[in-house]
């Protein structure tokens, strides 16, 4: 046993030498212990954002207009954030950043609050995942992980099946928007569309072309088999 300590500590010894001379304008050319720790969380910070995005966003919103974006986005957070806490910052200027991150808006397009929360989450799994440090464990790490993937999908799976979806209709019998048609609005509503529309909102009445603007909200789990969903 000991003959196996004293053969081992001169390749160490040996490995850290190496390590130090491998250098260029000062800085270290490789650092294995750190890129060691940094490729393993990306793997992990990747694994969990594709998971997240893929199987919980992409496939129960059928949207996939913000999946580059998680993706991309759940990236550069991670790379940024760890390589920035390996210059020791304080915890307030972490936050900032973190807060920084989670106000980003697209100029072209509104984010809906629903894509905004993914998005918030996915830049909070990314910060997480690089300035955790190396006082927790790999195991508590991958069970907070495993705790948010749990909770999104107990969210999307068990506890959102009777969510409503709304479309944006252009209305032209002007006749039904009234306060006493509206049991003849919402059968001509779904005679045009195949939807039971469960509710609406009128948000514009047009009474020089006789039309209105209204949003039918629906449940697209309670359609029937012979209805558009």
């Amino acid at each position: 046993m000991n003959e196996a300590i004293q053969t081992t500590l001169p390749e160490l010894t040996n490995m850290v030498a190496w390590e130090e001379q491998m250098r260029f304008l000062g800085i270290k050319l490789i650092n294995v212990s750190d890129f060691t720790e940094l490729l393993l969380r990306f793997l992990v910070n990747a694994l969990m954002v594709f998971l997240i995005v893929h199987y919980m966003y992409a496939k129960r919103s059928k949207r996939k207009d913000f999946y580059f974006s998680y993706i991309a986005i759940g990236g550069v957070v991670f790379l940024l954030c760890f390589l920035l806490n390996n210059v020791k910052l304080e915890l307030g200027f972490a936050l900032g950043l973190f807060a920084i991150f989670g106000i980003i808006r697209y100029r072209t397009d509104t984010i809906p609050i629903k894509e905004m929360t993914y998005l918030f989450i996915v830049i909070g799994i990314s910060v997480m995942n690089a300035i955790a440090s190396k006082k927790v464990s790999y195991a508590e790490l991958l069970f907070v992980n495993a705790a948010i993937l749990g909770g999104l999908w107990l969210l999307e799976k068990r506890l959102m099946l009777n969510r409503e979806q709304s479309l944006l209709v252009l209305y032209e019998k002007i006749e039904n928007i009234n306060k006493l048609s509206e049991v003849a609005l919402l059968a001509d509503l779904k005679d045009r569309t195949g939807i039971t529309v469960k509710r609406f909102e009128i948000h514009k009445i047009d009474f020089l072309r006789d039309v209105a603007e209204m949003t039918i909200y629906f449940n697209p789990n309670g359609q029937h088999e012979n209805e558009p969903k």
